[in-house]
């Protein structure tokens, strides 16, 4: 949850004291409302792809307040399931990967965090649906890539953090050393 304050006090938020995430650290650019809002549906339902490129370039460029990229090898994007890719053509979390990577001089991969399974859209469903909605839908396949790998996990909106949450347990689980979740926006 945002900080009542300009970000350069780093502390947990609420949601984090009272269930502790399998992330280090979650950030996001901006809040899930107005222009940032607009923007992402765009970028994502209106397949304007050029537009999502030009927010993983503003998202690589933004200053995340408390988190350093030295601390990190391996970007990975929340992906998605083969039959929703062919659907949408593009995975949005590995065009915002894509900025990150280029930035950050980090590789970039696409291949040991899959998603096993079709879960119904996350849109419109409530924190506990969501999280059941997601449980079990994440393996690792290459687990000699994540082992003592400190990983900057990507995804375009924060909302409950279930996806993030499930994504991070697998990496931390294959032998991740540290997660750190960087998004476009945060829902509230």
């Amino acid at each position: 949850m945002p900080f009542g304050h300009d970000g350069t006090m780093d502390h947990l938020c609420g949601e984090c004291i009272i269930r502790k995430p399998p992330f280090l650290i979650a950030r996001a650019v901006g809040q899930y409302k107005a222009t940032l809002l607009e923007a992402i549906h765009r970028f994502k339902y209106g397949r304007e792809t050029a537009l999502g490129e030009m927010m993983g370039r503003m998202m690589a460029a933004y200053p995340f307040p408390g988190f350093d990229t030295g601390a990190y090898s391996l970007i990975i994007p929340v992906p998605l399931y083969a039959k929703k890719l062919r659907e949408r053509g593009f995975n949005q979390s590995v065009i915002l990967a894509r900025g990150l990577s280029r930035h950050y001089g980090l590789p970039l991969d696409l291949t040991s965090l899959r998603r096993l399974r079709h879960t119904k859209p996350q849109v419109g469903l409530g924190a506990k649906e969501r999280e059941a909605n997601i449980r079990g839908a994440f393996t690792i396949k290459e687990p000699k890539r994540i082992k003592d790998a400190g990983i900057i996990l990507v995804d375009d909106v924060y909302t409950t953090g279930s996806t993030l949450r499930a994504c991070a347990c697998c990496l931390m689980d294959a032998g991740a050393e540290r997660v750190a979740a960087l998004t476009l926006a945060r829902a509230f």
